[in-house]
Order: structure tokens, then sequence, then C-alpha cells
């Protein structure tokens, strides 16, 4: 158990984080989940748009440091291939 009372405020400090980040996470895969049930139904039009938000949700994620940009990049960017294949 920390001993000081600044060791104290950043254990406080991280658990608050950490729940903000936890919700943030699971906004961005629930996004995400809506887009790969558009692909599945294969409705390209839903899924676009899903995409959009997607990407939107994803970035914002990547801004706020829950994920790297790589990371969040290559998600946008195979989701983005995984619609676009849908007409091929």
């Amino acid at each position: 158990m920390a001993n000081t009372s600044s060791a104290k405020k950043m254990v406080r400090k991280i658990a608050r984080r950490t729940a903000v980040n936890k919700a943030r996470r699971s906004r961005v895969r629930t996004f995400v989940k809506k887009v790969e049930l558009a692909i599945e139904s294969g409705d390209q039009a839903a899924a676009k748009a899903a995409l959009v938000s997607a990407e939107s949700e994803m970035m914002r994620a990547v801004g706020k440091g829950v994920f790297h940009k790589n990371t969040g990049s290559r998600k946008v960017s195979r989701l983005a291939a995984r619609v676009k294949s849908m007409t091929a």
C-alpha cells in the first residue's frame, strides 16, 4: 500500500484514469462490432455508415491515448478494406 500522501493520490488518479480508459476502449469495441455485424449481414450502406462512426471513435481514442496511433490506423484500414471488398 502507498505510504506517502502523494503516492496515495496517484493511486486514486490511476484508478480514475483506468476506469475512463476502460470505458473508451469498450465504446470503440462496440462501434467496431457494429461494422462487423453490417459486413456479415451484407448491407454495404450500413457498413459504410458504421465504418465512418467507428473510425471517428477509434481516432478519438487514439487522441486520448487509449490506443497507439499506428494501432488505430491499422484497425481502421483493415475494417475499411473489408467494407470495400464487399462489392468485389
